[in-house]
């Protein structure tokens, strides 16, 4: 009985796959290496997806109750414990009818280990934020140069909450999104400062001076100290990451540089103590 003929490749032809293998999967990769390698990225695509077009998350009760006292706000989701969904009904603030009551581990599941959530958790949707050019005529409006911890930027929410002012502008790039660690330590700050993201900070710095605002960077090395100068309103005051400060092309689009000077033997300050001081003094003077 004849062996019926070998498919041999003809001179100089690229071996064919194996049944099953994908472009792509190392060789010699088993299928079950193949299907995992597959899984991984289709996850990989949908959390780029959901980063995309994902809620902002807030936990918390002060961050969360504030956002449900927002009307502006679009809420997605909040799960709450039954004693915190019992709380919001004998403090009178409304629960919206996405409002589910759920153990407490359900909501600690989907934050980090260390996230103090008091029983509430809120999905809902980014604000509104308004242009530079509609910003009030009178207005103080930090701007923040690449300052990444999300607990500083909501710290100086806080400060800018308590001292009114008008935004918060920051980079598309090079800075925490305005959702959980950022908003918990915001403590309902989101609810009463707009933020604003430019993609570009040197552009966005022009469009504010071309709305009118005094742009003063805050820098160790400033020409004089923010108390000393003569300020006016609009005004911006533009702070840097702690350790490198503000860039350059920052600096050179300023029109002041000012230091705040210190008595103590400590002259560096965290940059959210720096931001709730400068609102400080600029709050004095215009």
């Amino acid at each position: 009985m004849s062996r019926p003929p070998e498919n041999r490749p003809r001179p100089g032809a690229k071996p064919s796959a194996k049944p099953g293998a994908k472009l792509g999967a190392k060789p010699g990769a088993t299928r079950e290496q193949i299907e995992r390698r597959e899984r991984f990225e289709r996850a990989r695509r949908e959390d780029l997806r959901a980063e995309a077009d994902g809620p902002v998350i807030m936990y918390g009760w002060h961050t969360v109750t504030a956002a449900l006292q927002n009307p502006a706000r679009r809420i997605r989701r909040l799960l709450a414990t039954e004693n915190a969904a019992r709380r919001l009904t004998e403090e009178g603030i409304p629960a919206p009818p996405q409002l589910e009551v759920v153990r407490p581990g359900a909501i600690a599941e989907r934050l980090l280990p260390d996230a103090v959530h008091q029983g509430l958790y809120l999905e809902t949707e980014p604000l509104p934020a308004p242009a530079i050019e509609d910003l009030p005529a009178r207005g103080l409006v930090l701007v923040l140069d690449q300052i990444t911890d999300p607990h500083n930027v909501g710290a100086i929410f806080r400060s800018a909450a308590a001292f009114a002012a008008a935004a918060i502008v920051t980079t598309q790039r090079h800075s925490p999104d305005a959702t959980g660690a950022l908003a918990k330590a915001a403590s309902g700050a989101l609810e009463h400062v707009p933020l604003i993201n430019v993609q570009n900070l040197a552009r966005g710095l022009a469009a504010l001076k071309a709305s009118g605002f005094t742009i003063v960077g805050l820098d160790s090395d400033g020409e004089a100290d923010l108390a000393a100068l003569t300020l006016r309103a609009p005004l911006a005051l533009v702070l840097g990451a702690e350790g490198k400060g503000l860039r350059q092309l920052t600096k050179e689009t300023c029109d002041h540089l000012a230091r705040i000077d210190v008595p103590g033997a400590i002259k560096s300050l965290n940059v959210s103590n720096a931001a709730a001081l400068a609102l400080y003094v600029a709050r004095s003077k215009i």
